[in-house]
């Protein structure tokens, strides 16, 4: 069973996702708040596998609580998904770089909020289709010469492949196709990215890939 706290400042919209999202049978809704205090409060008392964060809320936005969420040891295995109206790039890549696994619009279809759910809890990232290519676009155009050189210049030719692949939005399935590895080999890599990028998730690796330069929207390739 994944366990999950909504927070969003609307009753009705935390009605409608805590019915969406326990359709199934295998998603459960464990808590609900109306404020990122009161979602940060609830989140460390049920320690729950997902959170579905709005952004824009009173006293403590989601980007403040997601980033909160992110900071705190103790919640290490909590993954946050930003659900908003907002399709802002800035608040999108604001809400990755805060730590956020996945960002979707509240018009997604129920069957994809449900997928969300299970591909985050899973460890994956996940960002709406319709929100994709404006972070990759924003994060290659605010970045510098690089970010965390001596970081990144500890990587083996293969690691920065597959960080590449990461960048792109491949699954692992699709890192062993692109790379000629299998998949089981394409976790590997993954965990020692993570690792050694002190990175909470995929999603983060994604920002790190395109901030660093590594790839560039639309190239596929390495730099």
């Amino acid at each position: 069973m994944i366990r999950i706290v909504l927070v969003d400042d609307q009753e009705l919209v935390r009605t409608g996702l805590r019915s969406l999202s326990q359709h199934d049978g295998d998603i459960e809704v464990v808590a609900e708040a109306s404020d990122g205090v009161t979602g940060i409060d609830a989140i460390r008392r049920y320690r729950p596998d997902v959170v579905l964060m709005d952004i824009r809320m009173p006293r403590a936005d989601g980007i403040q609580a997601t980033a909160e969420v992110a900071a705190d040891s103790a919640l290490g295995k909590v993954r946050v998904i930003v659900l908003t109206t907002f399709d802002d790039d800035e608040d999108i890549t604001g809400a990755i770089r805060a730590g956020a696994s996945g960002y979707l619009l509240k018009d997604v279809a129920p069957a994809d909020l449900r997928k969300a759910i299970r591909v985050v809890a899973e460890g994956d990232s996940l960002l709406s289709p319709a929100v994709t290519t404006k972070v990759l676009e924003r994060l290659a155009a605010e970045r510098g010469d690089g970010v965390q050189p001596h970081l990144l210049n500890g990587l083996t030719g293969r690691e920065r492949e597959v960080l590449s692949r990461i960048g792109l939005g491949e699954s692992n399935a699709e890192i062993g196709v692109s790379l000629h590895i299998s998949p089981a080999t394409a976790r590997t890599y993954v965990s020692r990215l993570l690792a050694k990028l002190y990175a909470r998730d995929r999603s983060q690796l994604v920002v790190l890939a395109y901030e660093s330069g590594i790839i560039t929207p639309g190239s596929g390739r390495e730099r």
